[in-house]
């Protein structure tokens, strides 16, 4: 068997022998230079390393050697034996090849199965991204009816809370003015009373007049009394619906913001312009409701003012009543006292006129 790497020489070369064995000079130079025989296909634990056949092939030749006369060519030089035991085989050449080719193939199953699996869930994400989408468009919907809803019905009490408070602003001004203009009737009473004063003698009775215009007086102050108290008690109440009414009005102007703002996120797209991404907001939770408390308090404001348009309607309807027995308690008392006056003025009438046969008879 011939040494990996070395080609078949005629049988006149000579003996393989000699050649492969030549005769060296027993120096150190030798010794240091000679490696150990292996068989064909042995593998030094150290050649992989690729600087090694480097450092076997720049060994010098030794100058020992003795000239072979025989004049036969060696199979192999004796500087690059070493070097063919640091040769693959063809055996481990195509292992090689093999084990390249297989991980070659394993790479690119991985791939291909890495690529599967980054397309599945990309459309898993897709998908999952879309029915989110759309979930979040239907929570939009129903939360942009509910607060059409609300908005509807905070306009519609707002409306009909001015048109009450409207109505008792016009209901204490008439209050106002019927006790500011009872002022005039009053001072006549008294003037009357003060003039009536002035009376000597046994004329200085107290007849039916004095009483008239002493009830008289004092239903006038009487009913001043209970129009200013009323105009009071509406006065408060047109505080109370102020109040209220800036409620609705803030809520309304809440539920408008609210629904333009989620108008502006129903109508919009993935393809829609200055979309930004704002880090760890869907992880701020500001909110100070629920839909169930949401609810609640527009309905809170909603039966607030329909309570306080209730009182209204129970001090227009109050107020009304007062004007109205006021009106009719002073025209009585204005008739009564008219009366008694005209029955008064006929009795001194009549005892003047007997005074005055008498005294002419006297």
């Amino acid at each position: 068997m011939d040494f990996q790497g070395s080609m078949q020489l005629p049988s006149y070369y000579g003996t393989k022998k000699s050649c492969l064995f030549p005769d060296l000079a027993p120096t150190s130079t030798t010794q240091d230079t000679y490696q150990s025989y292996y068989l064909p296909g042995y593998r030094h634990p150290s050649s992989w390393r690729p600087r090694l056949l480097h450092k076997v092939a720049l060994v010098p030749p030794s100058p020992s050697k003795q000239f072979n006369p025989t004049g036969q060519l060696p199979t192999v030089l004796p500087a690059l034996r070493s070097t063919l035991h640091t040769r693959y085989s063809t055996h481990d050449w195509h292992h090689e090849n093999m084990v390249q080719l297989k991980d070659s193939e394993a790479s690119r199953y991985r791939a291909g199965r890495l690529n599967t699996d980054s397309m599945r869930l990309i459309q898993d994400k897709d998908q999952l991204t879309y029915q989110m989408q759309e979930d979040s468009r239907r929570n939009l919907r129903e939360r942009i009816a509910n607060i059409e809803f609300w908005r509807s019905e905070l306009i519609y009490e707002l409306d009909c809370l001015l048109k009450e408070t409207q109505a008792l602003e016009m209901v204490k001004k008439r209050l106002e003015y019927a006790a500011s203009e009872m002022q005039g009737p009053l001072k006549v009473a008294l003037e009357c009373l003060y003039h009536r004063e002035k009376r000597k003698g046994r004329d200085l009775v107290h007849d039916d007049v004095e009483e008239s215009l002493i009830k008289e007086a004092d239903v006038f102050k009487d009913c001043q009394e209970i129009l200013t108290k009323l105009a009071e008690k509406i006065s408060q109440q047109l505080g109370i619906n102020r109040d209220v009414q800036h409620a609705l009005e803030q809520d309304l102007s809440d539920k408008n913001s609210a629904h333009f703002i989620d108008e502006t996120c129903f109508t919009m797209r993935n393809t829609s312009e200055k979309i930004n991404f704002y880090h760890g907001v869907e992880k701020a939770d500001e909110t100070v409701s629920v839909p169930a408390t949401w609810a609640k308090f527009s309905e809170d404001n909603i039966r607030r003012s329909q309570l306080e348009r209730a009182n209204s309607v129970k001090l227009q309807e109050e107020a009304e009543a007062g004007l109205k027995s006021a009106s009719e308690e002073v025209w009585n008392h204005f008739i009564t006292t008219n009366l008694a006056f005209s029955n008064r003025i006929a009795e001194v009438a009549d005892a003047k006129n007997k005074l005055q046969a008498q005294l002419a008879k006297v």
